[in-house]
């Protein structure tokens, strides 16, 4: 993700009001001018396409913008939708990307962090972390609360906070046709308990104490003691390995799941839970770290921790015997950069007098007749597949971080994606339509907007340094050429910041076609948009205050997902593809983007 940025340590007191009053002062996020999205549309275009193909697309776009044309129309109409709602596009792109999605939840569309390895190696140290953990979630939750979590700037300006009260209590609910988020946070009676999950075994931890308070870290401890009595390793069915399959197969199954009274009370008290807590299993050689990656991002298989999880909650905190991972969807990843990197660095504290005895924490059961077995036993086979599919490549380039293009007045983000986009052209031969994510925070109910990194000058720079023929024989030539694709990047990150990017207008307009019961404008079945929309590098930039890398899934079967945390003198890659397909390969990328970035360094700093 673009400029993610730190969180204010100095504006912890802030009142119930006055926070408020900044989410209603928060700036609606502007619809961008018709002609200037359809001329950055056409722009993007150029590095990807044959003039005679964008020739054809460009008479088009202009058939499409001219003015009283269908795209003028359906631009009154999104302005109109602006002026009447909180965002005229978070709410169609929830829905779109989303909910409507009908492929697996790991993999597919769930992110992963793989936080910092703590401290402890046994099922003793992993029950005290945990018991911290939890501690600090919750202690996390009550700033929230009361309006005390600290207001978040990106470049000076502040950023929206509405969404951190949803990420408790929060799950996905499967539906025929699309899904739906169900928030059980702000009822009369909000819950009380977290969902901890062990062997496959479920309990509800209430984590309050009659008197309102939260448990002391002690009491926290002796709870999940006495969970670990009640589960020992059993041959109890990993229920929660239906919540990875296909959407529309999870949601017939959960019908069916919910006939039976004992089902539907375990399934609603693990749906309405604070959040989940994972205590796996130890798994083999979890040293590796394209494996403990595996571990995050979908739980190792049937074999391993897959049926520890339930893929559907907002917040999954998974604690194994030797490390702490998290899944949650992106635009809350904020969140737990928070809790985990400022309250985990101090003492959780609480009166140490208990009010009273703890109750026992109560164990889920499920009656699990023939149907449910073979649900169960069908998502086993397909989690597998998608698992064995996934191609996972980890490593750290120690050669150099952030400071270097910092030194040399260049983006740390832009600089990436440059050398992004130059692996992916050795590898490959050719430049794709790739994808940054960049917030919209700063606007009132603000997303995500795409960065379309490939520029005509990164073409011009990767064609210069990677073809002999190209008539650029000095270095300064080509790190003129180099700076001037940063700085092309740098440019199109301004103009998503500002509200300004094009992917979320363009399909603005197409779903407003077709909430007005309109044919598909033409511009949309081109095939020009399916290039420019098969986003064959799906990247994030995710810097974190210490080590920590996300993972998630390409978007497209031939294509990759690369995940980036750039630190001082270090940067932390993840990079997936699916083996399913021929010409991608995590490994052979990851390489020559290593040779990438030192060659890039040699550019920037010749050592002869």
């Amino acid at each position: 993700m673009v400029e993610v940025c730190s969180f204010s340590l100095v504006s912890l007191q802030v009142s119930m009001r006055q926070e408020l009053c900044f989410f209603s002062s928060a700036p609606p996020q502007p619809v961008p001018p018709l002609a200037q999205t359809l001329q950055g549309y056409l722009r993007a275009l150029e590095p990807l396409l044959p003039p005679e193909e964008i020739n054809h697309t460009r008479r088009m776009v202009q058939e499409f913008g001219r003015p009283g044309g269908l795209g003028s129309q359906l631009q009154e109409e999104l302005v109109k939708r602006a002026g009447h709602t909180r965002n005229w596009i978070s709410d169609w792109w929830v829905q779109w990307a989303y909910l409507e999605s009908r492929q697996p939840l790991p993999v597919h569309s769930n992110p992963a962090i793989s936080l910092p390895r703590r401290d402890f190696n046994d099922w003793r140290g992993q029950l005290m972390f945990a018991s911290k953990l939890i501690a600090a979630v919750l202690d996390f939750k009550a700033k929230i609360n009361t309006g005390q979590l600290p207001v978040e700037f990106m470049r000076g300006k502040p950023l929206c906070m509405d969404l951190y009260p949803l990420l408790f209590s929060s799950c996905r609910i499967p539906g025929p046709k699309h899904d739906y988020i169900a928030n059980h946070g702000r009822t009369r009676r909000s819950p009380t308990h977290i969902t901890v999950v062990r062997n496959y075994q479920f309990f509800q931890l209430e984590v309050y104490n009659s008197d309102g308070s939260r448990m002391t870290e002690s009491q926290i401890h002796g709870q999940l003691l006495r969970i670990r009595s009640q589960s020992w390793k059993t041959d109890k069915e990993p229920m929660g390995i239906l919540t990875s399959e296909h959407r529309h197969t999870w949601g017939e199954a959960y019908n069916r799941l919910l006939r039976d009274k004992i089902n539907k009370e375990s399934v609603r008290a693990i749906e309405t839970g604070l959040f989940s807590l994972c205590l796996d299993s130890p798994v083999m050689r979890i040293s590796d770290e394209n494996r403990k990656a595996a571990q995050v991002l979908h739980g190792g298989g049937t074999f391993s921790n897959s049926g520890n999880r339930w893929f559907d909650k907002t917040l999954q905190v998974r604690v194994g015997k030797s490390s702490c991972h998290t899944k949650v969807i992106l635009y809350l990843l904020h969140a737990l950069f928070f809790f985990f990197f400022f309250f985990l660095q101090y003492e959780t504290r609480s009166k140490e007098s208990p009010s009273g005895p703890t109750a026992m924490p109560k164990k889920l059961y499920f009656y699990i007749d023939k149907e449910i077995k073979r649900d169960i036993e069908l998502a086993k086979q397909n989690l597998d597949i998608l698992i064995n599919d996934l191609d996972v490549n980890v490593f750290n380039f120690k050669k150099f971080g952030k400071e270097l293009p910092k030194k040399h007045k260049m983006s740390p983000n832009s600089f990436i994606q440059v050398a992004l986009q130059l692996a992916y052209y050795r590898v490959h031969n050719e430049l794709c339509a790739a994808c940054d994510i960049a917030s919209q925070r700063m606007f009132r109910g603000g997303r995500t907007e795409y960065i379309r990194s490939p520029t005509n000058q990164t073409l011009k720079f990767v064609m210069a340094i990677s073809n002999p023929s190209v008539s650029v024989r000095r270095n300064s030539e080509k790190l003129q050429l180099f700076r001037e694709a940063v700085d092309a990047h740098t440019a199109l990150t301004n103009q998503a910041l500002k509200g300004h990017g094009i992917d979320r207008h363009l399909l603005g307009l197409k779903l407003q076609a077709i909430e007005q019961g309109l044919s598909i404008p033409k511009v949309f079945m081109d095939t020009a948009y399916g290039v420019a929309t098969h986003w064959k590098l799906r990247t994030g930039q995710v810097p974190a205050n210490t080590d920590s890398v996300m993972c998630f899934g390409p978007l497209v079967p031939d294509g990759y997902a690369i995940c980036y945390n750039p630190q001082a003198d270090h940067v932390h890659f993840s990079i997936t593809a699916f083996n399913c397909c021929e010409e991608t390969h995590a490994e052979t990328l990851a390489l020559t983007l290593k040779e990438t970035l030192c060659e890039l360094q040699e550019l920037l700093e010749p050592t002869v």
